[in-house]
C-alpha cells in the first residue's frame, strides 16, 4: 500500500467524505451568495427616499464609518429597479427548483459524488463568466446566468442527502450531518466578509469577487474526484475495522436493492408532510435573509460596504458553534436513550423556528440603532444553527433509502420560496424604509410559526414503514391478490348471471 493511502486510511473515511462534502456546500454557498454584496456596488444609487418621510430613514452611519476607516466609493454602472433586482436575485432559485427533484434521481443513476462534484464545477465556470457575460447583456444575461447556476446547484442536497444515508450511522447522523451542512454557514459568512475585502474601497472591483470564488470552487472539484466515494464498499482503502462498523451499525435501515419509489406511501406521510411545510418556511425565510440581508443593512442602516459584509454576515459564526453544540448533545441523548429521536427533533425544530422569528421582528423595531439591530439579528439567527440537527437530518430519520428523492420533491418544493422571498421584497420595499422592512419580517415571524407548529404536532423520528422493501414487496403482493380475487368474484358473478347456455 502506498505510503500516502496507508497515511489516509488511518482516518474514518466516512469523515474524510464530510470534510469534503463541509467544503462542498460552502463552495455552492459562496458562489450562489457573492452576487449580494456585489450586487450592492454594481448598481447606480439611487435617491429611495423620494416618496418617504424623514422618519422612515435612517442617517448616513458615517461617523463610525470613519472612526474605523472604511469609507467606499459607490459609483456603481447599472440603473436597476428594485424589482429588476428581486428578479435577478429570484433568477437563480427558478433553476434550483426545477433540478431538485431529478437531482435525486440522477444521484442514484451515476451516482452521489459525481453529481455533486460536476454541479459545482459547472457553477464555478458560470461563476467566472457572470462579470463579462453582465457587462455584455446587462441583466437578462445575469438573470440567464443565475438561472443557470440555480439548475447546477438544485441536484447537490438531494445528492448530498443519498451520500451522507449511504455513509453515517444513525448514532453519528446528527454531529455529522450538521457539521456538512454547516459548510453553508461558512460559505455564506467567507462571501460576504471575502467580497467586501475583495472589493475594498473601489466599486469598480466586484468582477473579482466572481473570479475569485469561481476558481477556489474549480481547485476543489480536483479534491473531491481524487478523495470521495459513493459508498464504503466502493472505497478503495477504507479499513475493514470500519466497513465493518459501518455494515453493522446500518444493517436493517439502508438496502442495496430497494423496489421504485413509493409515491403513495411518501405522499400519504404525515411525518413527510410536516417536514416538508416547515422545510417551505425556512427557505423561505432563510433565502430572504440570504439574498436580502445585506441590502438591508446597506440601504436602510446605511452601512458601508466592508461593515455591511461583517454584519450581513456575523450570525454565521455562531449559528455554526450553536450548531455544532446541539447536533452534538442531540446524538448524546439520543444514544443514551435520555429522550427518543422525535423528540430531539421537535426541540430542535422548535429553537430554530421560533428564536430567529422574535429577534427579527424585535430588529425592525430597533429602528436605526445599528449596533441593537445588528446584534438582535445576530443572536435571533444564532438559535437557527438548530435547523440541521432538527430539520435537515429528519429526511434521512424517515428513510434513508429514499432520502435522495425525498430530499428533491422537499428541497424542490421549499425552493419555490426561494423564487418569492426575493422577488416579495422587491416588490414591499421600493423606498427601503423601516416602515416597509417591518412588513417583510412580520411575514417571515408568521411564516416561520406556522411551519414551527405544524412540525411539533405531526413530524417524527422514526423510520416509516415504506422504507423497508420487504413492507413495499409484501404491499405489492397483497394488493396484487386482492385484485386477482376481485378479478375471481368478478367473473363468478358474470357466469351466475348468464345463467346455463
Amino acid at each position: 500500500m502506498p505510503l500516502s493511502i496507508e497515511k489516509c486510511s488511518r482516518i474514518p473515511q466516512r469523515w474524510i467524505m464530510a470534510i469534503m462534502s463541509f467544503f462542498a456546500l460552502f463552495n455552492a454557498y459562496t458562489l450562489r451568495i457573492c452576487l449580494s454584496i456585489a450586487l450592492t456596488q454594481m448598481i447606480i444609487p439611487r435617491n429611495h427616499y423620494e416618496n418617504a418621510s424623514r422618519a422612515e430613514t435612517c442617517p448616513e452611519y458615517g461617523d463610525y464609518a470613519s472612526i474605523i476607516n472604511v469609507t467606499t466609493v459607490t459609483k456603481g454602472i447599472f440603473n436597476w429597479s428594485e424589482y429588476t433586482q428581486g428578479v435577478i436575485l429570484s433568477s437563480f432559485y427558478f433553476g434550483y427548483t426545477i433540478s431538485q427533484l431529478p437531482g435525486g434521481f440522477v444521484a442514484e443513476i451515476i451516482g452521489a459524488k459525481h453529481t455533486i462534484g460536476l454541479a459545482v464545477l459547472f457553477t464555478a465556470i458560470l461563476t467566472i463568466a457572470t462579470p463579462v457575460a453582465t457587462l455584455w447583456g446587462d441583466s437578462k444575461a445575469l438573470i440567464t446566468i443565475r438561472f443557470f447556476m440555480g439548475l447546477c446547484e438544485g441536484v447537490i442536497h438531494p445528492a448530498m442527502s443519498r451520500l451522507l444515508s449511504s455513509w453515517l450511522p444513525p448514532q453519528e447522523r446528527s454531529t455529522i450531518t450538521s457539521f456538512v451542512f454547516n459548510g453553508i454557514k461558512l460559505g455564506i459568512l467567507l462571501s460576504s466578509i471575502g467580497s467586501g475585502l475583495i472589493i475594498g474601497g473601489s466599486s469598480d472591483n466586484w468582477p473579482h469577487v466572481f473570479y475569485v470564488f469561481g476558481c477556489i470552487g474549480i481547485l476543489w472539484y480536483f479534491l473531491w474526484a481524487l478523495l470521495v466515494y459513493n459508498t464504503p464498499k466502493e472505497h478503495p482503502f477504507i479499513t475493514e475495522r470500519e466497513k465493518t462498523y459501518l455494515r453493522e451499525k446500518m444493517s436493517g435501515i439502508t438496502h442495496e436493492d430497494v423496489p421504485p419509489f413509493p409515491w403513495r406511501h411518501a405522499l400519504l406521510s404525515k411525518p413527510l408532510f410536516s417536514l416538508l411545510l416547515i422545510q417551505i418556511a425556512f427557505d423561505w425565510s432563510n433565502y430572504l435573509i440570504v439574498s436580502d440581508l445585506p441590502k438591508y443593512m446597506h440601504d436602510v442602516l446605511k452601512l458601508p460596504v466592508k461593515l455591511n459584509a461583517y454584519a450581513s454576515s456575523l450570525y454565521n459564526v455562531s449559528a455554526w458553534a450553536f450548531s455544532i453544540f446541539m447536533s452534538w448533545l442531540s446524538d448524546i441523548s439520543i444514544e443514551k436513550q435520555h429522550v427518543s429521536r422525535t423528540i430531539v427533533r421537535k426541540i430542535n425544530a422548535s429553537i430554530a423556528g421560533m428564536g430567529p422569528a422574535v429577534f427579527l421582528l424585535l430588529t425592525v423595531y430597533a429602528g436605526c440603532d445599528v449596533i441593537l439591530a445588528v446584534s438582535l439579528v445576530t443572536l435571533g439567527l444564532t438559535f437557527s444553527g438548530c435547523f440541521y440537527p432538527g430539520i435537515k437530518v429528519n429526511v434521512m430519520d424517515l428513510s434513508p433509502n429514499y432520502c435522495g428523492v425525498l430530499m428533491g420533491i422537499i428541497n424542490g418544493i421549499g425552493a419555490i420560496a426561494g423564487i418569492l422571498s426575493p422577488y416579495t421584497v422587491g416588490v414591499l420595499t421600493p423606498n427601503q424604509t423601516l416602515e416597509e422592512w417591518r412588513i417583510i419580517f412580520w411575514i417571515v415571524g408568521v411564516v416561520y410559526l406556522i411551519g414551527t407548529i405544524n412540525f411539533l404536532l405531526f413530524s417524527s423520528g422514526d423510520v416509516q414503514p415504506w422504507n423497508d422493501p420487504t413492507f413495499l414487496k409484501r404491499r405489492e403482493s397483497n394488493r396484487q391478490f386482492s385484485d386477482e380475487g376481485m378479478g375471481l368474484m368478478l367473473r363468478e358473478k358474470i357466469n351466475l348471471s348468464s345463467g346455463p347456455t
